[in-house]
Parts: structure tokens; C-alpha cells; sequence
């Protein structure tokens, strides 16, 4: 396995984003998350500018604070202003972040704008991966 400083989070990110907008109901936000097997939505803005975060962690709290079905939007229980990692930034240090404020999920962003985002399981897949050889 490569030195784990030589990582990049563009090797390990996953770029099939699924964005939600800040007005989305969040019972059409869960639908995206369910339909799509993922654990978060990015919410962008019209622009497509990152504004927030939506993880199903936040659905207990949207179940627990509310009644489920009423037309909630996604920006009430969205997380602002994510902490964000770069492409090119190191996995070690993404995953010192991650683990520093208990976050499973780190938006990638280029300028304002999601590109992919990094999570606890992209991480589990590749230290479960076998060595990958360079040419």
C-alpha cells in the first residue's frame, strides 16, 4: 500500500454526486438518499455553489424535532457551511479532520463548487483494498 501521505483525496473520493437545494422537502431528500443507497446529499444553491450538507444522521433528528411528513425543507436540519477538503489535499490529514469532529462525510470542493466528497467507507475501501502496483 502506498504511503498513506502520499494519498490524494481525488484517489479516493467518490465524483457520482447527489445534491439536494436548501427549499427541498426533506421527505423528497430521503427519497434520494434511499433511491441512491448513499448516506448524504450535498445542498447547493441555484449557482451550484456548496451550501450545506445532509446526512442521514440528520433524519433523526428531523423524526425527533418534527412530524416527518410535514413540508419541512432541507434547509432547517442541514449542516452550513461543511468543513471541506480539496482534490489534491492529503488523506491523512482529511481523515485527522474527520475524526478531530466526529464527521463520516467531507465534501470535496473546487472553488465553491462540489466535486466529489469523501466518507468513512471510502476510507474502509481502501485500506481494504489489495496494494495497488504503480507501473
Amino acid at each position: 500500500m502506498d504511503d498513506i501521505d502520499d494519498v490524494f483525496v481525488a484517489r479516493l473520493m467518490t465524483s457520482e454526486l447527489h445534491t439536494v437545494t436548501p427549499d427541498t422537502l426533506v421527505e423528497d431528500a430521503a427519497a434520494v438518499l434511499l433511491d441512491n443507497d448513499i448516506s448524504s446529499a450535498l445542498v447547493v444553491d441555484d449557482d451550484g455553489a456548496l451550501v450545506g450538507i445532509l446526512t442521514t444522521t440528520d433524519f433523526v433528528d428531523i423524526v425527533a424535532k418534527s412530524q416527518p411528513k410535514a413540508e419541512t425543507t432541507v434547509e432547517r436540519y442541514m449542516t452550513r457551511d461543511p468543513i471541506t477538503a480539496g482534490a489534491q489535499d492529503s488523506v491523512s490529514a482529511v481523515a485527522a479532520t474527520m475524526v478531530e469532529h466526529g464527521f463520516h462525510h467531507v465534501p470535496v470542493i473546487d472553488g465553491d463548487e462540489p466535486i466529489g466528497i469523501i466518507t468513512t467507507s471510502d476510507f474502509a475501501a481502501y485500506v481494504s483494498s489489495p496494494e495497488t502496483v504503480s507501473p
